[in-house]
This record gives structure tokens, C-alpha cells and sequence, in this order.
């Protein structure tokens, strides 16, 4: 679903509730002038639309028309102890395969 642009104030005042513009321009990191501005229906520089966005827990694509994007899957770590317990070549073909694993995960979910 597409949010609208001209909605985004309107999202704005209904997110912060009782909460006062100075308080919840201080929460998104903006100056008070600009969250009024925006509320009344100015569009905002794309670094406040950012802060916006992530405070209102929107993806910004949705404003956009664009899909929204996935949330970034976990990614693998190895840890090896200190030791020579493993051989490089062991540690090469592991890091080797984790890695063609997290890659078949991606290539999955793209489907």
C-alpha cells in the first residue's frame, strides 16, 4: 500500500498524540519550526523525511510508491579459537559455505 505525501503531517500529529511539537521534534532530532512546517503540509528535505519516517516506524519507500524494503537477514559470524585447533583450509571451506548459504537465503527470498 502507497502512503500519500500530503498524509505525512497528518500521520505526524496523530503519532504524537498529547505529545507537544517541541517534545516530539526534540524525540525525531528536528527543530520545532520545521516538524509545524511539516505538519501543515510542507514536504520536508530528504534527511527529515528520514527522521520522520523512522520515528513514525514507516519505511519511506510506501511514500514513495516503491516497495518496501525487506529487513536485513541475520548474518552468520564464525568465531575460531586462538589455537591451530583448526586447519586454515577447514576455516577457508566453512567461511566458504556460510557464505553460499546466507548467498541461496537471498537468492530464495527474491523468488
Amino acid at each position: 500500500m502507497t502512503l500519500s505525501i500530503e498524509n505525512l503531517g497528518k500521520m505526524i500529529i496523530e503519532h504524537r498524540g498529547t505529545l507537544g511539537v517541541r517534545a516530539a521534534a526534540k524525540e525525531i532530532g528536528i527543530s520545532p519550526a520545521t516538524l509545524s512546517r511539516v505538519e501543515n503540509g510542507n514536504v520536508p528535505d530528504l534527511a527529515t523525511f528520514a527522521k520522520i519516517c523512522e520515528w513514525l516506524g514507516e519505511d519511506p519507500n510506501r511514500f514513495l510508491g516503491m516497495q518496501p524494503t525487506r529487513k536485513p537477514t541475520e548474518t552468520a559470524s564464525v568465531q575460531f579459537r586462538k589455537k591451530d585447533a583448526t586447519h586454515i583450509d577447514t576455516a577457508t571451506a566453512l567461511g566458504g559455505m556460510i557464505l553460499k548459504a546466507q548467498e541461496a537465503l537471498r537468492d530464495r527470498e527474491n523468488l
